[in-house]
């Protein structure tokens, strides 16, 4: 009895990648591109509507006349401006987070902590950061503690919550299973519930990470005598809008690239979650 050899295989239809299709991958090339364009539009509509002249150049400059600025910037001392306004930044951010993290997740954990603390978390979030710089400047004083503090306050009370919701939603099924084995209290938060949290807790620091920016301003209120902040509000009190769009424009640049370092350092530490079907 001979073997008859086995079907030729039915060649392989090249990937399909539709434009727009729901969650479907695209090409890197064309992800490359559409991250270009999402990024050169509105600056070639921003040049096209200020060199058309409808708007006045004290209220909308040029890109030019920004760049200029920048340049004058630079050597006024950008860098550390830069620098100071980052260090505030990201030690607000990191003491929001030394507290939130294990605060959320017993909150996340245990019903009683909830039913606790999430009440006057939830009530103390919807006040705005802004209005306790006068508490800030009598309790802290104005130095740089104050400026930390007040990005503390607008962080920290939003990435508590944040952090209890991402505890929350580890499914009950791997609790119950942990517990079924014998998994104690402390060994349920420790080996199941942070563990299964992790990537969406990285995530939460990433988004509150954002918010901490949003805060440099508001911070830098305080007393300041450099920064981005303070030469934002400085600009504003000379009409100097081509120092103003600057001073916006870096803060979006330094916080983008901040972003894209976690959302990378996401994809190291969980590729699982990247790896195609």
């Amino acid at each position: 009895m001979s073997l008859q050899p086995p079907p030729p295989m039915p060649p392989r239809l090249p990937e399909r990648h539709p434009w727009w299709g729901v969650r479907s991958a695209i090409p890197t090339g064309r992800a490359a591109v559409l991250v270009v364009l999402g990024l050169l539009l509105p600056l070639v509509g921003w040049a096209v509507l200020a060199a058309s002249g409808v708007v006045e150049p004290v209220f909308m400059p040029t890109p030019q006349a920004v760049l200029v600025r920048l340049a004058d910037w630079w050597e006024a001392g950008l860098l550390g401006d830069i620098g100071i306004s980052t260090l505030r930044v990201v030690s607000g951010w990191a003491l929001s987070a030394l507290i939130a993290l294990p605060l959320g997740v017993l909150i996340g954990s245990f019903r009683s902590m909830q039913a606790l603390l999430e009440p006057l978390t939830d009530f103390i979030r919807y006040m705005p950061a802004v209005a306790f710089i006068p508490l800030v400047m009598v309790w802290v004083g104005i130095d740089e503690g104050a400026k930390v503090a007040i990005i503390f306050i607008g962080t920290f009370f939003q990435m508590v919550l944040m952090v209890a919701e991402d505890i929350r939603r580890v499914p009950q099924a791997q609790v119950e299973a942990a517990q079924t084995l014998g998994a104690t209290r402390r060994e349920l938060v420790e080996q199941v519930l942070i563990p299964s949290a992790k990537p969406a807790l990285l995530d939460t620091l990433r988004v509150t990470m954002g918010w901490a920016w949003t805060y440099l301003v508001v911070a830098e209120l305080v007393a300041a005598s450099s920064g981005l902040g303070y030469a934002i509000l400085k600009a504003q009190r000379f009409l100097q809008t081509d120092k103003i769009f600057a001073g916006i424009l870096l803060i979006g640049l330094i916080g983008l690239v901040i972003d894209q370092g976690l959302r990378r350092l996401h994809r190291r530490a969980f590729p699982y979650l990247y790896v195609r079907a």
